[in-house]
This record gives structure tokens, C-alpha cells and sequence, in this order.
């Protein structure tokens, strides 16, 4: 071994990276943000996903702000008649979105209009996602796991769906807390903002529990709302036994699970004390 190696084997615990330390405690469901940014690919992405959670943290007073970086314009083979349009499918899933969005309780909903089937994490993406993070400040990102490509041996993750948690995850950090990456957003007023957790879903390795027995009938509904993608399926059956293979591990009836990073200490005054939050009208970036 060489004296370099001698030397680095000599440093204290104390001497490891901060974030290679687990700070989740997998034993209790965690606490709800006082607002939060959920980004995802696609309309529908956060219903299948973590509408039972976002539906459970808005009626405790989360501020909840979706982000649908495509508009779902490339449809579905099997719903997806011949003759539609491109630009009108865009147009039924936005109101879509935007009606499953009320169902769960999210206060305003952003559409980026990237092209649907063919995401990247661009560095474009990246600093409208930056943006996004800097003008809401929200304490948490919920968004997918961008590591997670194949589920058993009959799933392989959409490419958008992990081109979207790659950019996210890049925007968050270290895009969205340094002052001079995009410096371009300085000069419209968007001043560093550093998110607190990071809650990834669709991951292979959950150290966080939701227990959402109580908002499981939301998410259906809100699932409903995009018939265009569905058709005549009902999707209930199915997301129950999602949701309770989802909570097995943990004795719950139905639950959603995460990996959470944690990338900031919240004080305890912040987690005891939600501040008054302003009201967002629905917009469009």
C-alpha cells in the first residue's frame, strides 16, 4: 500500500463525505413538506406514481406544484386514434393534468412542452427546471429515479421518464443552490434557492414509507382523469395492489415508497411550524 493510501486510511470518521451518511429513519413516515415541486415526463407520470402522497400532503396544507416537462403529445398505440393530431392530444392531456391536478389538491400546474418520446437531459431542461426551483422554493422535489431502467424482466423505465429524474436530480443539485451556474437567472431576478429532500420514486432502493390507505380513492380518481391514455380500463384494482405490495414491507395496507435524499437539515422550528404560503394562479411557463 502506498504512504497516499496509509495516510487517507489513518482519517477519522468524521473525515467522510457528508453525504455519503444515511440520514433517513425508515421507521417513520416522513414529515410533509411545507411546499413542494413534483416534476415528471409526462400527464399521468405523478398520478401512477405518487398522487396518493401529493393528495395526502395537500390536505395538510403542502402547497403542491406539478411540473409536466412534456405535454404527451406521442400518446398511447393502443387509445391513440389514427387521426389525431399531435398538437390536439398535447391539448386533451394538458386539461387532463390539469383536472387530475384539482382532484389531488396541487395548486398550480407548469407545462414545458419539450417533445414527448425523445427527452434529454439537456442543459436547456436543466435551467428551466433551475428556474422553476429558484422563483418557488420549495423544500422538497418529488420526482423519479433516474438510476432505475429495468423493473423484474417485463418493465424497462421510459427513457423520457429518466431523462426527466436525471435533470431534475441536476437542477436540484448543484444547479439550483450556486449562485453562478445559470448566472443568466440572476439577471431575471432568480436568486439560489437550496431544496432540503428530495423524495425518488420508482426506486430500487425505498428507505421512506407513505402510508396512503386514507387518499388511495383520490388517486384513483385522479388517475380517471386522463381517459385519453386509460380508455375504457379501470385502473383501481391495479393501484391497489401496487399499493399494497408498496406497503408490505412495512405492515401497511397501501402506501407509496421513496428514496429520500436529504440534502439539508431542517431546523426544528421549520418542521413544527408551517409559514403561510401564497396562493398560485395556474400558469404555463
Amino acid at each position: 500500500m502506498s504512504d497516499n493510501n496509509d495516510k487517507h486510511a489513518e482519517l477519522p470518521l468524521t473525515a467522510i463525505p457528508e453525504r455519503a451518511v444515511n440520514k433517513t429513519d425508515s421507521t417513520t413516515e416522513p414529515k410533509p413538506p411545507q411546499r413542494v415541486l413534483c416534476i415528471n415526463a409526462h400527464p399521468d407520470d405523478q398520478e401512477f406514481t405518487v398522487g396518493g402522497t401529493l393528495a395526502k400532503w395537500a390536505r395538510g396544507g403542502t402547497q403542491v406544484i406539478t411540473v409536466v416537462i412534456t405535454s404527451g403529445d406521442a400518446g398511447s398505440n393502443e387509445h391513440t386514434e389514427a387521426t389525431m393530431t399531435k398538437t390536439k392530444l398535447a391539448e386533451i392531456r394538458e386539461v387532463e393534468q390539469r383536472n387530475a391536478c384539482a382532484v389531488l389538491g396541487v395548486q398550480e400546474t407548469v407545462f414545458l412542452h419539450y417533445g414527448d418520446g425523445t427527452l434529454q437531459p439537456t442543459i436547456d431542461l436543466r435551467r428551466d427546471l433551475t428556474r422553476l426551483i429558484r422563483k418557488y422554493k420549495p423544500d422538497a422535489v418529488v420526482c423519479g429515479d433516474p438510476t432505475a431502467r429495468f423493473y423484474g424482466n417485463s418493465y424497462m423505465n421510459h427513457p423520457d421518464h429518466r431523462a426527466a429524474g436525471d435533470a431534475a436530480c441536476d437542477a436540484v443539485f448543484p444547479s439550483a443552490g450556486t449562485r453562478f451556474i445559470f448566472p443568466e437567472l440572476l439577471a431575471e431576478g432568480y436568486e439560489p434557492h437550496q431544496v432540503a429532500r428530495v423524495f425518488l420514486h420508482g426506486s430500487e432502493k425505498n428507505d421512506a414509507w407513505v402510508d396512503i390507505a386514507d387518499t388511495l380513492e383520490i388517486k384513483c380518481r385522479a388517475l380517471k382523469q386522463h381517459s385519453s391514455q386509460l380508455g375504457d380500463w379501470d385502473p383501481v384494482e391495479r393501484m391497489r395492489e401496487w399499493a399494497a405490495e408498496e406497503g408490505k414491507e412495512k405492515g401497511l395496507a397501501a402506501a407509496e415508497a421513496f428514496r429520500v435524499m436529504i440534502l439539508k437539515e431542517e431546523t426544528l422550528q421549520a418542521e413544527g411550524k408551517r409559514e403561510e404560503q401564497p396562493e398560485y394562479a395556474e400558469a404555463e411557463l
